[in-house]
């Protein structure tokens, strides 16, 4: 389903970074082409080498690598890119992209992409539940973005309540449906 298919894999600051090993991982074995965009804190959570092994690509984190990315890595990703999932979607996240702010390589991208935009949310429970985290998910899912609805459960802040990030299948499955039915994308 995914073979010949380009995706970004955002992945933001939280204990969920784990799962988009995994997810990066699944993407591959289904076909797709994944280049994933590390914020800064996600790499205080899971390293650029897991996902440079997992994908066989570079780590892209750098707005400015003229090496890599001559027009930028905002641009050249974006345009090659069939899709944008950000998994886990931090808070922060979601509140940059709902309001199209851009500070760092990944909410850059997202702006810049014309491609689909697949958020999976992870955070604490009374994070999820604040009416400013629903009024952006409502900004997003508005903007045409889907959201994969966080699961309940056990928490990294040893909380049980809804806010975990959806499972790696459960993601691999939202983003085959997204795509299911369209041409691959081709740089211009």
């Amino acid at each position: 389903m995914l073979q010949g298919r380009e995706i970004v894999l955002g992945v933001t600051g939280g204990i969920a970074a784990f799962k988009a090993a995994a997810l990066a991982s699944m993407l591959v074995q289904r076909g797709a082409g994944v280049t994933a965009v590390l914020t800064p804190n996600a790499r205080k959570f899971v390293g650029a080498a897991t996902f440079a092994a997992l994908t066989g690509r570079p780590v892209a984190s750098k707005s400015f690598d003229p090496a890599a990315f001559p027009l930028g890595a905002h641009i050249e990703l974006a345009a090659r890119a069939d899709l944008v999932v950000v998994a886990p979607a931090s808070a922060d996240f979601l509140a940059k992209a709902a309001s199209g702010a851009a500070d760092d390589l990944l909410t850059t991208l997202v702006l810049c992409a014309e491609c689909p935009l697949l958020a999976a949310p992870a955070m604490n429970a009374a994070m999820w539940a604040k009416p400013a985290v629903q009024r952006n998910v409502a900004q997003l899912q508005a903007d045409g973005a889907t959201i994969i609805q966080p699961g309940t459960g056990w928490l990294s802040c040893r909380q049980t309540g809804a806010g975990r990030m959806a499972e790696p299948e459960e993601i691999a499955a939202a983003i085959e449906a997204r795509l299911a039915g369209t041409p691959p994308r081709r740089p211009s």
